[in-house]
């Protein structure tokens, strides 16, 4: 009996392989993609919520603590709901420092 009836195994494990990378790979991609996408909207809302502060008459410390927690929140990194959880709070920060009464 020869080694013949290897390949088939072989190739038909090799094929499920690439099926299924096929399927996986573009949905990891646009997992990172989300991701980066989240923490850069939360970065700039950071960068927005600074400009407001420095802009600011006066001091608000309930925005501070906001900003200070959407910080440490960008420093710690994590997923997209850490990174909407920051971005929510720098913007709630960056209506304070501008006036709004809804924030």
């Amino acid at each position: 009996m020869s080694l013949s009836w290897l390949i088939w195994p072989a190739g038909l494990l090799l094929l499920l392989g690439a099926g299924f990378a096929a399927g996986l790979l573009p949905a990891l991609r646009a997992r990172q993609a989300r991701r980066a996408a989240a923490w850069t909207a939360a970065r700039a809302a950071v960068e927005s919520a600074a400009i407001s502060r420095d802009a600011a008459p006066e001091p608000v410390p309930a925005a501070e603590e906001l900003l200070h927690r959407a910080e440490l929140i960008v420093a710690a990194g994590g997923g997209p709901s850490a990174a909407a959880t920051a971005a929510e709070q720098a913007r709630r920060a960056d209506r304070m420092w501008r006036g709004d009464t809804d924030a």
